[in-house]
């Protein structure tokens, strides 16, 4: 039997906004650059480079340059310096379809608001099967599914509150397993962005257990320690509950801009109730276009 190496990316922080210097050059990325001058900047991939639906096997090194638009050679040297998650299998690199959408959806955080109106365009018409609906927030937030405020203190408390607000829309059928699940994935690397606001989420849609894709939203009274090693306080928590890893990455980019939206965080931490919260949500996604 043959050795398995298996390593993990090195940069998986959330940045954002991302400096618009960052982004341009991010997206000046072509084969020609450098390797040393590419891996320099490879924290910064824009999730523009997303270009087809995500595949249901591993990739190879030649079929994850195509994926992301690289040379084999960039995608080699990544590899080896452990900037894409991957293992060796017979001494050759593969790179799983979960491991893959977790570094890209990594990388939402960093892309600025073009970047994140192309990427919507991207996944929109990549190839494979067509989602048959618009990702359109409002629609998939129902009013039951908030709270102004969240009754929650603690980190802990906060994860149970929100998968408990998901089940009250009877659409989830395991409220246990999607606690285990929202769990392990803030272990291995928490959700919580600049700005006060997470973005809860299994590390893999959970199909099985959803009786469609919803989100939910809780508003805390105070801050609190989310990702404690950032020093930051968190007060806005988002529960995304995908139904495939293309939706899941549409909710992402449109959750995102939504959030980066002048004044949008203000207003929503001032809305008194459930009601005026969607409604400010439904406003600023109509502002988006």
């Amino acid at each position: 039997m043959s050795d398995v190496l298996v390593k993990r990316p090195d940069c998986l922080d959330f940045r954002f906004p991302v400096k618009a210097e960052i982004a341009a050059a991010g997206r000046g990325l072509d084969k020609g650059r450098p390797i040393d001058e590419y891996d320099k900047l490879v924290g910064f991939l824009p999730l523009a480079y997303l270009r087809t639906a995500m595949p249901t096997e591993d990739f190879d090194i030649d079929r994850l340059a195509t994926y992301l638009h690289l040379s084999p050679q960039q995608v080699m040297r990544l590899a080896d310096r452990d900037k894409l998650p991957g293992r060796k299998v017979a001494g050759q690199w593969r790179f799983s379809q979960a491991d893959i959408h977790h570094w890209l959806e990594q990388r939402i955080g960093l892309s600025d608001e073009e970047e994140l109106i192309e990427m919507e365009g991207v996944l929109e018409s990549a190839p494979g099967p067509k989602d048959p609906e618009d990702v359109v927030l409002a629609d998939s937030l129902p009013v039951e599914a908030v709270a102004v405020p969240l009754k929650a203190r603690t980190k802990n408390s906060v994860l149970s509150a929100m998968v408990d607000l998901a089940a009250g829309t009877g659409w989830l059928w395991d409220p246990e397993k999607m606690l285990e699940a929202i769990r392990a994935r803030e272990e291995m690397a928490p959700t919580a962005l600049e700005g006060g606001v997470a973005l809860l989420h299994p590390r893999r849609p959970m199909t099985n257990i959803l009786g469609q894709e919803f989100l939910a939203l809780g508003i805390t009274q105070n801050g609190i320690p989310f990702a404690a090693s950032r020093g930051m306080l968190t007060d806005v928590f988002f529960l995304i509950c995908s139904v495939s890893d293309r939706r899941h990455l549409r909710t992402l980019a449109r959750l995102s801009r939504v959030i980066g939206f002048p004044g949008f965080l203000e207003a929503l931490r001032a809305a008194p109730d459930a009601l005026t919260a969607h409604e400010l949500i439904a406003a600023t996604e109509k502002k988006l276009g």
